[in-house]
């Protein structure tokens, strides 16, 4: 037997919940740029969960910046509960997204990550605003 089928693929009634149930925790880059290109971007708001200085380096078109040191249940009361929340912080080696995700989950909101973070956002060549505008630069650092 191969390594690759050492464990065995799941039956797909599985597989689908598995797989159904990551897609609703995360969005791509891919798919929320071409929302905001498309000028779709009811009914979710786009969170950079790093500190100022992050946000103020490179940010996502139309990112709040809401640290997930600062969320508190004050500190969110003016936020709309209606609308879904996607956070990202600098990639897959920043748990920032995840650390805010959580923080507004358990204060009630409904929340989404971005894969990857503004580092695969750039990667992508997608635009960003802030300071690296200009000159996206590859080291945007985790500053959470």
């Amino acid at each position: 037997m191969t390594r690759t089928l050492d464990v065995p693929a799941p039956a797909p009634e599985l597989a689908t919940a598995y797989f159904g149930a990551e897609l609703a925790f995360e969005v791509d880059p891919d798919d929320l740029v071409r929302d905001l290109e498309a000028g779709h971007t009811d009914g979710y708001v786009i969170v950079e969960t790093r500190a100022p200085e992050a946000f103020a380096q490179a940010r996502i078109p139309g990112a709040v910046n809401l640290p997930y040191r600062d969320l508190t249940a004050e500190s969110t009361k003016h936020l709309d509960r209606d609308v879904v929340y996607v956070c990202y912080c600098e990639s897959t080696n920043c748990n920032a997204a995840t650390k805010g995700a959580l923080k507004l989950a358990q204060l009630g909101f409904r929340v989404k990550r971005l894969s990857g973070g503004i580092t695969s956002w750039i990667a992508a060549g997608y635009p960003v605003e802030g300071a690296a505008e200009a000159t996206p630069a590859p080291g945007i650092r985790c500053a959470c």
